[in-house]
């Protein structure tokens, strides 16, 4: 072994190798570093090499190279079209939705006039025809104020001016089946009803969009730049200023 050959009696008494400091003592009583004997070692470090094909990659962060479903794709894909591309009014004008607060309202205002369900209309037929056995008569009842949806029935609906108030969400896809709905509601006028929570309601949207509607509709989106275009811009025009500063001295 080659740990044998260095620590042989000869080259000690030879040489003046002290085993115990690992120097050479010299008989002038000078000392000269020796040869540095490592402790063998049972763990030998050995680096990892990243290469193809070699050691296993340490784990990331690999949100940017997972394939998200399609439909995510499409939906961020369009996010970022309508920021990119410039925006027509009539579309652009769907951008200006409800605040919290008064879509919490109008939600509380649709549960409160939803549809019948199908127990329900069980159950008040059932009554009436229990009426009608008892010898009572049938006693016809006006029809309670409801919801109304489906682009059809609202478009028929405020046609006629039945409609007292329209509501549109603002991401129908394709946006063309209620693009021109907002124009129809206010050529045709839709009424309100001066009535408690939904006269609130009215008036706080007449006043954000029915009242605002010549200024949303001449009003274009879109043409928002990305984070690299907008520091491609910053760059140039800081060396522009740079140039232009040079120049005046």
């Amino acid at each position: 072994m080659v740990l044998a050959a260095m620590w042989s009696p000869d080259i000690t008494k030879a040489s003046g190798y002290d085993p115990n400091l690992g120097l050479y003592v010299t008989t002038s009583g000078s000392v000269k570093p020796g040869p540095q004997i490592k402790p063998p070692v049972v763990f030998e470090k050995r680096p990892k090499n990243f290469g193809i094909g070699q050691d296993i990659q340490p784990k990331r962060d690999l949100t940017r190279f997972f394939k998200w479903p399609r439909y995510i794709r499409l939906q961020r894909q369009r996010a970022i079209l309508y920021k990119r591309l410039k925006v027509p009014p009539a579309i652009n004008q769907f951008t200006q939705a409800l605040d919290r607060q008064t879509a919490t309202q109008l939600l509380k205002l649709a549960h409160k006039y939803r549809p019948e369900t199908k127990q329900e209309k069980k159950q008040r037929l059932l009554a009436s025809a229990e009426k009608k056995a008892a010898g009572k008569g049938d006693v016809p009842t006006k029809r309670p104020p409801v919801l109304r949806a489906g682009v059809n029935t609202v478009t028929t609906l405020v046609e006629n001016k039945k409609a007292q108030l329209v509501v549109i969400a603002h991401d129908v896809d394709p946006i063309e089946l209620v693009v021109f709905l907002p124009a129809l509601c206010r050529k045709m006028g839709v009424n309100s009803e001066d009535k408690g929570s939904l006269a609130k309601l009215v008036e706080a949207i007449r006043t954000n969009y029915n009242d605002r509607y010549d200024e949303i509709r001449r009003h274009w989106g879109g043409n928002v730049l990305g984070p690299k275009s907008v520091a491609r811009i910053a760059k140039l025009e800081k060396a522009k200023a740079k140039e232009l500063a040079t120049k005046l001295g």
